[in-house]
This record gives structure tokens, sequence and C-alpha cells, in this order.
């Protein structure tokens, strides 16, 4: 019987094995797309003053931060923050420090709605929209 073969049945094997590995990844990383939505940043300079004072150099990267539902998750390794909720009229409606320990801010459950998001580090100010 060929398909009894040993060396058959261990190429089976191994290869159930990767598809479910490969799998159990895809699933993984799709639960974690779906829980958590990325927030799109605009930057600009937080006031008039001059960026730097040196050479030229690239635009700062926008921080990486996962919005599920009232909570906001930071990456890891990320520098201190304020952070700002805007309402429609462009009133600040909460503010808190994040600081470069914290990973996770839950904002208050009252808010609900379509508010603006601004994060501020130094002279740059990082603006987003988010739904609570």
């Amino acid at each position: 019987m060929h398909w009894l073969n040993l060396n058959n049945m261990k190429a089976k094997f191994l290869f159930l094995t990767s598809l479910f590995t490969i799998m159990m990844g895809i699933n993984a990383q799709a639960q974690h797309s779906t829980v958590q939505n990325p927030i799109s940043w605009t930057v600009k300079g937080w006031d008039d003053s001059p960026i730097t004072n040196g050479p030229a150099r690239g635009p700062v990267a926008p921080p990486v931060v996962y919005q599920e539902d009232n909570t906001l998750t930071f990456v890891a390794d990320h520098p201190e923050y304020v952070l700002y909720i805007k309402d429609e009229d462009e009133e600040v409606v909460y503010s808190t420090v994040v600081t470069s320990a914290e990973t996770e801010v839950t904002l208050p459950s009252y808010l609900s709605g379509t508010y603006e998001i601004e994060l501020v580090m130094g002279n740059w100010l990082f603006t987003g929209w988010i739904d609570l």
C-alpha cells in the first residue's frame, strides 16, 4: 500500500502541521485587526516657533495608537504626549498626560460620537478622528 509509506506519512504530517500553523497565524492576525483600529494622523507644528535649530531633518514619525471602544492603546516605547479630545465645536472635553510608561488610556464612558483627537509632543501636534 503506497499511502502507508513511512516517508509519505512524514511528509503529510509536516504539510498538515505547517498548514495548521499558518492558519492559526492568519486567524490571530485577522482577530487582532478587526478588534483594534489604528488612528490615522496628520502632523504639523504645534505653534509658530521653529521646529529645529539645526540642519533640516525628515518629518517626525506619527504615533502608533489603536482604538478599541473607549480604550486607546499606545505602542510600547513611546514619548510622553499631552492628549486632547475635542468636540465638533473644537472645545476640549477631555485631556490628560500620557506618560511614556503608559500603553493604555481609557477615555470616559460619557464620551459618545465623533471627536477630534490631538496628541502634543514638544512642538509637534498630531491630529486625527475617533468614533466613540
